[in-house]
């Protein structure tokens, strides 16, 4: 099937139950992204600064890019100015890096939180301890250019349903959890970023209201990466 048909196709699936899509677009060519766009997608997700950086210039601007990949403090500025959600923030070092170009550029940008659910060391995250640390620290309190907009997560790569799901769960509980006890007053703290295309399916059943769809899409990852104009 096309692009355009998977795109309308989980939309029309999603669009009722209130679940937002997330195409993942790594090492996707700019033709590919262009068709999802042309079928209606404007959120679209990457795991490289550089690879996001090339598209953004290159692609309509009214498309939100989401950053779902690890993030190191100096690549910051770069996505700065325009990136409209950062998926992927394991640190309070990376989040005051974030806040303080934010307010270079003069904007707040929203962030999730990552959380360490797989079992899998080669996973990024915080786990439910440095969570709560970083949540109550000072410094977490000064940042005003950020916006903490919920937490993310990834289950580990098994074919085992029931790990995923207990994974997804837990994640589901601490989501409540962090909500009643630090955004009790924060409507914009409601976002789960659970699920890809392995398992999107367990993860709304068990809670998330976005999920990052990346061969569902696009089809299986082939040898033809993105290259830069």
């Amino acid at each position: 099937m096309s692009i355009t048909t998977n795109i309308e196709e989980i939309q029309n699936e999603l669009k009722p139950i209130g679940v937002t899509l997330v195409a993942i677009s790594k090492t996707k060519p700019l033709e590919d992204i262009q068709e999802a766009y042309d079928a209606g997608q404007r959120i679209f997700g990457e795991n490289l600064v550089q690879d996001m950086v090339d598209k953004y210039e290159q692609l309509p601007k009214d498309i939100q890019w989401h950053m779902v990949g690890h993030l190191q403090t100096n690549k910051v500025k770069y996505i700065a100015p325009f990136i409209a959600m950062i998926e992927s923030v394991d640190s309070l070092k990376v989040l005051k890096e974030i806040n303080k170009q934010a307010t270079k550029n003069n904007r707040v940008i929203d962030c999730l939180l990552q959380i360490f659910i797989a079992d899998e060391d080669t996973k990024f995250g915080l786990d439910h301890v440095e969570l709560i640390e970083l949540l109550e620290s000072e410094e977490f309190a000064t940042l005003e250019n950020i916006r903490i907009r919920g937490l993310m997560g990834i289950a580990t790569n098994t074919d085992n349903e029931k790990v995923i799901k207990e994974e997804f769960y837990e994640l589901k509980m601490l989501f409540d959890g962090i909500k009643v006890s630090y955004f009790r007053k924060e409507d914009s703290f409601d976002t789960l970023s659970m699920g890809m295309s392995s398992d999107y399916k367990i993860a709304i059943e068990q809670g998330s209201n976005m999920i990052r769809l990346g061969s569902t899409l696009f089809g299986k990852r082939v040898i033809k990466h993105f290259k830069a104009k």
